[in-house]
């Protein structure tokens, strides 16, 4: 098989990666990919863009390629999906009207909200008068979140009544562009959050090992939003009771919902889940892809093809696999940020250390790199550096163990990766 990876980040390296480990597949392509990718052993980068649809499809014709994974989220809203399959492709990725899940969190609440799957109080805004009408009257804290994409950074946890009215100002302002014509607020919910990724076919839906992000910049899950600042799974607070819980209450009602909304949905279905003390969870978010650090997590411990899970999906043969195999044992991932962010960072520092990291057995993969004379950064995000154990202390020390061997000027990352399960810190 020859396989076309769309994306340049973490989540499309340990995709390609992955996907090479098959003995089925002859190539994989990355489009535009990033200085990780370019080090692959029968992967290539295209240096083309990911909204270049025309580009992309000649290119997939040309070439003979047998599957299209899509990796972010920004695509699939714009609908390279349908213009894809228009072609005669065949694609890993829900289409347009499927991508809205995650596009508009309006959209997602009100799905959420007919099909009685459960999620944290909320109301939508236009106007930012009586948004903050709303907020006084509710107090705080609060969670203050832009309607459509914006790049992981478009939520804010409100602790002030100051916060809260900045962040609706900001939004309404114009902060992030059109994704924030609708303000969504919600009430505030407390516990910890857990990734559950999906695979399905519109018909039938298997959830993927539970992951456990950090989401926020500073230790002690302080400080702003980000992309994700690490992540491992399994996490241990999904249980199996859990698990069946969510499938019954979350995926299969959503899977439902849109089904009966004429939509197709074939790809990944990601629920961000809050679980209280008492083990009852809400749904925070929804998205339409790969979760990106998740997907690095994730993806070390699955023992089943990815391919051949992806063309039961987008074959509408899902439910015909045997179960989804998993290697024991614990993945852990440790993100290597630029200076200043989620703010504003530089790029084109040199990076060092990569090979070291390896050789103290670590998996490290390139989320904002890119590769000429030499590796230099080229995001905010820069690398996810990966332990892969038999525990979860074990896949810690691994992961810390590579990121210690690494430098570029400005790096930061967090030391306490893992506090939720460990209590010590790197």
């Amino acid at each position: 098989m020859k396989i076309l990876v769309v994306g340049s980040g973490g989540r499309e390296h340990a995709l390609a990666w992955k996907l090479l480990q098959s003995s089925q597949v002859e190539q994989v392509f990355c489009v535009p990919g990033n200085g990780g990718t370019a080090s692959l052993n029968r992967c290539q980068n295209l240096s083309k863009s990911v909204d270049d649809f025309e580009g992309i499809s000649n290119f997939a014709l040309q070439e003979g390629i047998d599957l299209v994974v899509i990796g972010p989220e920004v695509p699939l809203a714009q609908g390279i999906t349908d213009y894809l399959q228009s072609q005669g492709l065949k694609v890993f990725g829900p289409n347009k009207a499927g991508a809205q899940i995650e596009a508009s969190k309006v959209w997602a609440k009100t799905l959420m909200q007919e099909a009685n799957i459960p999620t944290a109080n909320s109301a939508v805004f236009n106007r930012a008068a009586p948004a903050k009408s709303y907020i006084k009257s509710h107090g705080v804290p609060i969670v203050i979140k832009a309607d459509g994409l914006a790049a992981g950074k478009g939520v804010t946890v409100a602790t002030t009544l100051n916060q809260a009215v900045e962040a609706v100002d900001a939004i309404f302002r114009g902060q992030f562009g059109r994704a924030g014509e609708f303000v969504v607020i919600e009430e505030c919910l407390t516990g910890q959050e857990v990734s559950v990724l999906a695979l399905t076919d519109g018909l039938t839906i298997r959830p993927l090992l539970p992951a456990q992000d950090h989401k926020r910049i500073g230790e002690g899950d302080t400080g702003e939003n980000t992309g994700g600042m690490g992540a491992y799974a399994p996490t241990p607070i999904a249980t199996v009771n859990l698990m069946e819980r969510v499938q019954k209450q979350v995926l299969n009602r959503t899977i439902n919902a849109l089904r009966a909304k004429k939509i197709d949905y074939r790809g990944i279905l990601y629920a961000g889940l809050m679980i209280n003390p008492n083990g009852e969870f809400k749904v925070l978010e929804f998205n339409c892809r790969f979760g990106d650090p998740e997907t690095q997590v994730i993806l070390p411990l699955l023992e089943t093809p990815l391919e051949e899970l992806m063309l039961a999906c987008v074959e509408q043969r899902l439910e015909q696999m045997p179960p989804i195999a998993w290697k024991q044992g614990a993945c852990a991932t440790v993100v290597a940020a630029s200076g200043g962010y989620p703010g504003t960072y530089e790029k084109g520092k040199v990076i060092t250390g990569i090979a070291a990291a390896q050789a103290a057995g670590a998996n490290v993969f390139h989320a904002g790199t890119t590769l000429n004379q030499q590796l230099i950064t080229d995001g905010g995000r820069v690398l996810n550096v990966t332990g892969i154990g038999e525990n979860f202390e074990q896949a810690l020390r691994l992961a810390y163990a590579g990121i210690e061997q690494i430098d570029f000027e400005g790096m930061y990352y967090r030391r306490d990766i893992g506090h939720g399960i460990l209590d010590f810190r790197f």
